[in-house]
């Protein structure tokens, strides 16, 4: 069969100039090639500088990229070439670079890499322009870009192909960019505070640290199942067992869970921890981070989210979840102890109750519909029932609650933090008690981890811990409202 039956037009039309490269002795996928200059260098170094200067200074340059715009006229031509960071236009005349590699230059494709060595100078429009002395081809590219003007209209066709989003589209570009930056920024500012950085196992035995349905893998020689881990806490805290004191991973980790523009299966967090501290300790860390890091990297707290301007300026709004509630739909749970009332309550909110569902499940699930919506500002959320907080210390003055928090922002989680569980005893009953909601149909409830108890017993200091999810925090940054528009490579179901 032949492969090439089903191509296009202009895809045929390349092939065909592939074979006269290859008949004009040209490689056309190149060889290595050496540049002296980016495009961004050369509009910094030289765009203070008028025609006349750059005239006398013959400053002669190197460069490479892609072909994106190319104008032919007789014995000479206009492209415009892109590298990682910018463009720069290219004038190339014939007499300028010869007979034959002009030729070659005439059987450039728009989407065709080259390189370019050449004089800097301005045109008659003022516009800085290397005048061509050497033209190499390198890369044939076989399939034509999009158009230029509309670039890749399909959002899903740019995110399943990322490669020809970042040759196109500008926006793309920043994004990828900027994402690593962001997390630089988040390196330096724990790295700064004497924080270690750590790497745990991405494949775990037990399912724990967080309530989220696994993905499941066998190890052929151990002959066992493991999960991709949910989360990095028991490792971390294990650490802080073992005097490690402060220490941080940013890493991904994997929920076998539905997609959406929040949601991605696999995902990028950071969490920390730090011996002597708890929840108040980690409300300030947490604003001290994101304020940070944005002022570090926009230069302001004032950003602008699709329509909403939100401030990450220190002091973000501190308020209980029961408070909370009461605040939006008059329901005190402080007064609700009974659960068969809880549960008439609920069921007049239209609030669904699955049958392993204790009066703190109904308290989240009252604040997940009534309240988070209403978010906009950050701020944060604390105490947090029992029921769904198995890894978190329980409150001194009402046990029914943790000392635990949750960052909300414009309707969405950023954060989750706590004052650690340090306590061997009531963590294996937290443990059992995981267990029976798994008994009752709860797929997200954590496994009992021997091991992870017995580092308890041997002391874990009060310590305070925090989760913060890099890719929402980057969509905040970048003013991206889908999760998958800030991953180079996001999953997609089949075409």
């Amino acid at each position: 069969m032949d492969y090439t039956e089903n191509l296009t037009e202009q895809e045929v039309i390349r092939r065909e100039k592939l074979k006269e490269l290859k008949e004009k002795g040209v490689d056309p996928f190149g060889q290595k090639f050496t540049r002296t200059h980016t495009t961004i260098q050369i509009r910094d170094t030289y765009e203070a500088y008028n025609h006349d200067q750059l005239e006398e200074m013959k400053q002669e340059v190197t460069i490479a990229g892609r072909i994106m715009r190319k104008r032919d006229q007789g014995k000479a031509g206009f492209i415009s070439i892109q590298d990682r960071d910018s463009n720069i236009q290219v004038y190339v005349r014939k007499d300028m670079i010869g007979e034959e590699a002009f030729e070659i230059f005439k059987l450039g494709d728009l989407g065709d890499i080259v390189g370019i060595t050449g004089l800097v100078f301005r045109t008659k429009t003022d516009e800085l322009t290397i005048k061509a002395t050497k033209y190499t081809h390198l890369t044939k590219a076989l399939r034509p870009l999009p158009d230029k003007w509309s670039g890749l209209q399909d959002k899903e066709e740019a995110r399943r192909r990322r490669y020809v989003d970042l040759i196109v589209n500008e926006e793309a570009r920043r994004i990828a960019k900027l994402r690593p930056r962001i997390i630089r920024e988040i390196q330096n500012f724990f790295d700064s505070r004497g924080f270690i950085e750590v790497e745990t196992p991405v494949l775990q035995p037990i399912l724990g640290g967080a309530a989220a349905r696994p993905f499941v893998t066998h190890h052929n020689t151990l002959d066992m199942d493991f999960y991709l881990r949910i989360a990095t806490e028991l490792p971390l805290k294990r650490l802080i067992v073992g005097g490690l004191e402060a220490v941080y991973e940013i890493g991904r980790l994997f929920r076998n869970e539905g997609m959406s523009a929040k949601h991605n299966p696999e995902f990028t967090t950071i969490e920390a921890y730090l011996a002597y501290s708890d929840m108040e300790g980690m409300m300030d860390l947490v604003e001290d981070t994101l304020s940070t890091v944005c002022m570090n990297v926009l230069g302001t707290y004032d950003i602008t989210y699709g329509e909403k301007q939100i401030s990450l300026a220190p002091g973000f709004r501190r308020v209980s979840m029961v408070d909370s509630i009461k605040e939006v739909t008059g329901v005190d749970f402080l007064e609700i102890t009974d659960i068969e009332q809880a549960r008439q309550i609920a069921k007049e909110k239209h609030i669904k109750v699955e049958k392993h569902h204790g009066i703190g499940h109904i308290i989240q699930s009252f604040f997940d519909e009534f309240v988070e919506p209403t978010i906009v500002q950050p701020t944060f959320v604390y105490g947090h029932p029992l029921e769904v907080s198995p890894l978190a210390k329980k409150n001194d003055e009402n046990p029914r609650f943790t000392d635990r928090f949750e960052l909300f922002i414009d309707a969405r989680e950023y954060a989750n933090a706590f004052s650690e569980l340090n306590d061997p005893i009531d963590q294996r009953e937290r443990f059992m008690d995981q267990l029976k909601e798994k008994e009752l149909g709860n797929v997200e409830a954590n496994e009992m981890d021997v091991d992870f108890v017995e580092a308890l017993e041997y002391g874990m200091p009060p310590t305070g811990g925090l989760g913060i999810g890099i890719d929402r925090f980057i969509m905040l940054i970048a003013n991206v409202n889908n999760i998958r528009d800030v991953l180079l490579f996001p999953h997609m179901k089949h075409k």
